[in-house]
């Protein structure tokens, strides 16, 4: 029986055990994600997103203590099947009724400065040089809904994890500019608390930072732009499956060359869970609960991606990125501000 026993528990044994392996990894970028959230909290800056703070956090550790070998299989599992659990999960956050708040013209700005602000940022990117997979990152952050929009994204794109913390580094930056600019330009522009809190919702970059900058007009300004901001994220799963699309059409220029496009299920789970929020199905406090466990979980994954981000690789990709990330910005503030005037006008 003794023998038996050290046979099992042995080394060698253990580390054969279903899952072992993805338990020091998964434990490192548990810890980050925590780490983050007490972060946000302690500072009081509530429109810091914790994933910009869990993928800084990583960033961090990867380029000073380094990633250990062992860590790997729990770092990649948490930014591939977390990630994609904390997706299905973000549709518990949005519902049907909010599309009808929005409105049909406010919903029709939202999904023409999406598609806009998608198309202009891939043609800069193009006209710049600027590689396909980290311009198509900085569109889906810029245009839906920041740091959750780009990991979400990569899902399809499979991007480099440096790619992901550059397209972060974009969204969070221009993002806060917006925070402090669209305040000081509301008293010029003359606009109604609707047409502001739309302005916002429809082009500020991560929910957090659309409700700093709406909220900072007024309470009507704020329900009003977050509303608008969660009908936008609605539009995630769209675009993720358009993309999707898209890139099984260029594996090739023959047609018998061309594979059939990969289908990310776990859209189709946000979409569910967005369905079951709408029709109430899930009493507040389990809801309440699961929300703070999509960030917690989208927070992990962020972590990953810093776990595994070299900054000397990120510094070689130059100062051409931050150009189409900062066009990709100036776009959808100008072009949802203009299509405002011109419909509330």
């Amino acid at each position: 029986m003794q023998t038996l026993t050290s046979a099992v528990l042995a080394p060698s044994s253990i580390r054969r055990l279903p899952g072992h392996s993805f338990v020091p990894g998964l434990l490192l970028t548990a810890t980050i994600g925590a780490t983050a959230f007490e972060l946000r909290s302690v500072s009081g800056i509530t429109a810091l997103s914790p994933l910009i703070i869990a993928i800084v956090l990583g960033l961090a550790f990867r380029n000073t203590v380094g990633t250990p070998a062992a860590f790997k299989p729990g770092v990649v599992f948490s930014m591939r099947r977390v990630l994609r659990f904390a997706i299905i999960l973000l549709g518990l956050q949005l519902s049907l009724s909010q599309v009808v708040e929005v409105g049909t013209a406010g919903l029709g700005i939202i999904a023409a400065t999406l598609a806009g602000t998608l198309m202009f940022t891939v043609w800069l990117g193009r006209r710049l040089g600027v590689d396909r997979k980290l311009t198509e990152l900085i569109a889906a952050g810029t245009s839906i809904c920041g740091a959750s929009a780009i990991v979400a994204t990569n899902t399809v794109t499979r991007a480099s994890d440096e790619d992901v913390a550059y397209a972060v580094a974009c969204v969070t930056v221009f993002g806060s500019a917006s925070m402090l600019l669209y305040p000081a330009l509301e008293g010029l522009l003359q606009l109604t608390p609707q047409a502001f809190g739309l302005w916002a919702g429809a082009s500020v970059h991560e929910i957090a930072q659309v409700i700093v900058t709406a909220f900072q007009n007024g309470a009507d300004s704020g329900n009003f732009g977050t509303i608008a901001k969660l009908s936008r994220v609605m539009l995630l799963a769209p675009m993720i499956l358009a993309l999707s699309c898209l890139r099984a059409g260029d594996r090739g220029g023959e047609a018998s060359q061309r594979r059939a496009a990969p289908m990310p299920w776990f859209v189709l789970g946000f979409v569910a869970m967005m369905l079951l929020n709408s029709f109430d199905l899930i009493p507040y406090p389990e809801k309440s609960y699961l929300i703070q466990t999509t960030a917690f979980l989208l927070s992990v994954s962020a972590a990953a991606m810093g776990l595994e981000t070299d900054i000397g690789k990120l510094r070689a990709k130059g100062w051409k990125p931050l150009l189409v990330g900062a066009g990709s910005w100036l776009f959808i503030s100008a072009f949802s501000l203009l299509l405002i005037e011109v419909v509330y006008s």
